[in-house]
């Protein structure tokens, strides 16, 4: 059945029925909850949330934006406290067309001159506005509502201006023969007499709405027996809401501490619950892609490093620092950045040296007899899924790790196919590729698979030099484990083997590793001078 429906319903309704404010799409959600069938939008609380007065300060676009969210998260019809109408007749009839866009039930006027102020604010000094004037306004809206079921509540504050009960009747039958659906006659009064006087002269001519903000203390069932409609309760949700962020904010201010009070509120889930994030989560798995779950690291960093002198006495050569940071921090960003946050890093010699809190840490604690993938086998746990090995001692850019991550073999390692700048070095771990070898820039569409990795392949016979990265799918992940179990099951020496040792075998079992080329963009710190091309890198 439709909101509209729903309200007309209630207001015909035999039974006394009842409503209560909401503000907002969260209050909204938890009126709904509540039980009600039916949220006063109250412009009182509206503006009050937005920190403005209650005199039309907040525009009504603005508050058919928060009745928007209201209406979204809800299923019960909204009556809009619509002020004067926000204008004259014409604004009126925008205003209907606007509400029925966004699915709202109904719309209650107060016969006051646009700008409003507060009916609690000096009313005996607010001027009403005439009565045939206010009457053209209930036809206009009443004519531009598409749907017939659309209702307009006319509100008089004849009461609250002092004009007295002769005026608060008549004005009541005119906009009853304008058109209106209900009227809300309004007291400020501590009393319910003015309304109890009303309701035995009107004789159920029209169903009448009242606001007990004032005369709280008369008890529902005087309301049942004088024949009223709909009672709203207009702004409470509101106020009890001040009461608790004050008491909080006081509490919080005093005590600096949330030790005695977490477990009495609502816990952050519940938030969520009523932001919808089930619908969400349902919807995700719906429309996002299927993907594995996020990738994790493995970084190598167990060696002490032997060309730098007195420099790694104390710490090994990945936690040497170069701009206020260890190469490890530079290696470790650069693999946060490329999109891999959940990060292993494996320590051998002077573990107590290591002090990012921003990875995890394995130790391998026989660093000295055991080779690279000793190293990786402390770690194992953290080769699932997509999955990047590499070293402590090597800084890339972001971007290699991320078009790593997007390879789509199971096991896919990175090479440099320019030549080794350094010509010193004792050894580069050489790659040979398949298809031939590159001379300049790698060939777009073309697949290239590994061959073999070594330092004793020639220079002219290398495609290029290694980069130190090992790329694993959720598939290569599994496989390269299980290799290193095996070949350890079968007692060969595996914990002595390097990581090139361990593709080669891979590679001679069958496994198809491919390559990536990159060039320049990283660089390996072997000894004192890379430390500073580290700084300028």
């Amino acid at each position: 059945m439709k909101k509209t429906t729903r309200f007309k319903q209630m207001l015909a309704s035999p039974e006394l029925e009842f409503i209560c404010e909401a503000h907002n799409g969260l209050s909204a959600k938890i009126v709904e909850e509540a039980g009600f069938k039916g949220i006063w939008g109250s412009g009182l609380s509206i503006s009050a949330a937005m920190g403005v007065r209650d005199n039309n300060e907040a525009s009504w676009t603005q508050v058919l934006e928060v009745l928007e969210f209201m209406a979204e998260q809800t299923s019960v019809p909204i009556l809009l406290d619509a002020d004067t109408g926000y204008g004259n007749f014409n604004n009126m009839r925008r205003l209907v067309q606007k509400l029925e866009q966004r699915d709202i039930a109904a719309a209650c006027i107060e016969d006051k001159i646009f700008p409003k102020t507060n009916s609690f604010i000096k009313g005996e000094a607010q001027p009403l506005a005439d009565i045939d004037e206010f009457c053209g306004k209930i036809k206009a809206g009443k004519d531009a509502a598409k749907d017939s079921d659309f209702c307009i509540v006319a509100r008089t504050e004849a009461f609250i201006a002092g004009w007295g009960f002769d005026e608060a009747l008549k004005r009541c039958e005119a906009y009853r023969l304008a058109g209106a659906d209900a009227v809300l006659v309004h007291s400020k009064l501590g009393v319910a007499d003015e309304i109890f006087a009303f309701m035995k002269e009107w004789d159920n001519r029209l169903p009448v709405v009242i606001v007990p903000t004032k005369y709280y203390a008369t008890p529902t069932e005087k309301f049942r027996e004088a024949g009223i409609s709909l009672v709203i309760w207009a702004n409470h949700i509101l106020r009890s809401g001040i009461r608790a962020m004050k008491d909080m904010a006081a509490y919080l201010m005093q005590h600096q501490s949330l030790a005695a009070i977490e477990k009495e509120l609502p816990t952050v889930e519940e938030i969520f619950r009523l932001q919808g994030m089930q619908e969400y989560e349902r919807w995700e798995k719906l429309y996002l892609p299927k993907t594995s779950a996020p990738g994790k690291a493995v970084l190598l960093a167990a060696s002490k490093g032997t060309n730098f002198g007195n420099l790694t006495d104390e710490r090994p050569k990945a936690m040497l620092e170069v701009e206020g940071k260890p190469v490890l921090a530079h290696a470790v960003s650069a693999f946060k950045t490329g999109g891999l946050r959940d990060v292993t890093v494996v320590t051998g010699y002077k573990p107590e040296a290591f002090s990012l809190t921003s990875v995890k840490y394995a130790h391998n604690a026989e660093w000295e007899a055991t080779g690279e993938v000793g190293s990786l086998m402390t770690a194992k746990k953290a080769i699932e899924g997509k999955c990047v090995i590499g070293y402590g001692d090597v800084v890339v850019r972001p971007f290699i790790v991320e078009n790593l991550l997007r390879a789509k073999g199971e096991i896919t390692v990175v090479v440099d196919y320019k030549q080794p700048s350094k010509k010193n070095r004792s050894s580069v771990d050489w790659a040979r590729v398949s298809p031939a070898r590159v001379e300049s820039q790698p060939l777009k569409d073309v697949d290239y698979s590994l061959v073999r990795i070594d330092d004793r392949i020639a220079p002219e016979e290398a495609s290029g030099e290694w980069v130190g990265l090992v790329g694993l799918s959720e598939a290569g992940a599994k496989t390269l484990v299980q290799t290193i179990d095996q070949l350890a099951a079968s007692g060969a020496e595996v914990k002595k083997w390097t990581l090139p040792q361990l593709l080669n075998h891979l590679i001679e079992s069958g496994a198809k590793v491919e390559v990536q080329y990159v060039h320049d963009n990283w660089i390996d710190i072997d000894d004192i001078a890379d430390l500073s091309d580290l700084y300028k890198f």
